[in-house]
């Protein structure tokens, strides 16, 4: 019975981590106290502690060293000498190694400090934020101007705005244009590039872009919205609030706007998507008065009438259903 409690004991003492010492396995300096392996003692200074390294690192450097074998023992030796003053140069560092020395058996605290120190970020989590937010705030502006610069380019194009912006500046383009003359006058190639700076600038000035392509502004990039986020929600509860007492309780009749949001609502169109629809369409919408929910009902159920007859009578449209008759949604094939 005796020899087996002392075969367990000797087991134990073999498994158990090196905890007696205050020191661990595979954290700081491993079995070796990083004040031995310095030379120096707990009450040494940062300047002592310094001076020793730097005296042991010229002693212990692998090129001051011939032969493999000696200039492997002294790179060890250096690596660890690194190790300890790593360890014992830095404030907080060294005061969760004197922490580990004194309480020797508290290892799983040691082992959560040890790597929660190493894998925890060098930089301040408030400043990844902060260059975070404004990178993407960056990225959002000059993204919003590369749309509405496409916008532009694109109505320039189309003919329906291109002539009415030749129409607003036919005296401008007569000016600067037709009526140069002599050694003013200019190329055919500088004609055309003038004509189109006029017509880009008649668009960009006459007429207003909406929805996703609008001009951007500093208003609706992130950190801007982030700081007005309070005000943004104290207004829509305070919209809210008026909307009910106005217009719930007291009955009060719709203007122009609160007829708007209530079609906009009922379409289920953000303010923007809405907006870009021509001012023709949304008089139609206030000329039916859809803001009224019978009568968008019933405007609605019109709407998908005529448009599954399109589809009825779109050649395109017969043969996807026909195909999905024959084939199904899931079956993939090379026929014709």
């Amino acid at each position: 019975m005796s020899s087996r409690l002392a075969i367990t004991c000797l087991l134990m003492l073999t498994l158990w981590p090196s905890v007696s010492w205050g020191l661990l396995e595979g954290l700081y300096c491993g079995k070796e106290n990083c004040y031995d392996v310095l030379g120096v003692t707990r009450e040494s200074s940062k300047s002592e502690i310094g001076k020793a390294y730097r005296s042991l690192a010229r002693r212990y450097h692998p090129d001051l060293h011939r032969g493999q074998e000696a200039k492997a023992i002294a790179e060890e030796q250096f690596k660890l000498l690194a190790t300890a003053y790593e360890i014992l140069r830095d404030e907080e560092s060294r005061t969760d190694y004197d922490y580990m020395l004194d309480n020797p058996d508290a290892y799983y605290a040691h082992y959560y400090r040890y790597y929660r120190r190493r894998v925890a970020p060098k930089v301040d989590v408030r400043i990844v934020i902060v260059v975070t937010l404004t990178i993407i705030s960056i990225i959002q502006y000059y993204s919003g101007w590369q749309r509405y610069d496409s916008a532009i380019k694109y109505f320039a194009t189309v003919p329906k705005y291109r002539n009415k912006a030749l129409d607003i500046a036919k005296d401008e383009i007569q000016e600067r244009i037709h009526n140069r003359k002599g050694k003013n006058r200019l190329s055919k190639a500088d004609q055309k590039e003038e004509l189109e700076s006029i017509i880009r600038k008649v668009i960009e000035e006459k007429m207003d872009v909406q929805g996703g392509y609008a001009k951007p502004t500093l208003w609706d990039v992130l950190w801007v919205q982030l700081l007005i986020c309070p005000y943004t929600l104290l207004s829509f509860l305070i919209w809210h609030a008026q909307w009910f007492w106005r217009y719930t309780l007291l009955k009060q009749p719709y203007g122009r706007e609160q007829k708007l949001y209530l079609i906009r609502r009922y379409m289920k169109m953000g303010q923007h998507q809405f907006n870009a629809q021509e001012d023709k369409q949304i008089e139609e919408y206030l000329h039916l008065e859809l803001w009224k929910r019978d009568q968008f009902e019933a405007w609605k159920a019109e709407q998908d009438e005529e448009m599954k007859k399109k589809l009825a009578e779109n050649p395109r449209y017969k043969a996807y259903r026909r195909y999905m008759k024959n084939h199904g949604p899931g079956r993939i094939t090379f026929e014709d």
